[in-house]
């Protein structure tokens, strides 16, 4: 199964509660913060949501 490692590459000053929680909920918090999460469905969703924020790149 594969991974997505994701990035925060942008402060999260300025967005909505959705986003911030969302951040928080991926494991983020500020700039240059790292996280792995599994490719689910439910993860997909959350990083189409912080797209902006973050970068996501694919881990085997």
């Amino acid at each position: 199964m594969s991974s997505f490692k994701i990035k925060q590459i942008k402060s999260s000053i300025g967005g909505t509660k959705i986003q911030l929680d969302t951040l928080k909920t991926l494991g983020l918090g500020k700039i240059g913060s790292e996280s792995v999460k599994p490719d689910r469905p439910e993860f997909r969703g959350m990083l189409r949501s912080v797209a902006h924020l973050v970068t996501v790149e694919e881990v085997k």
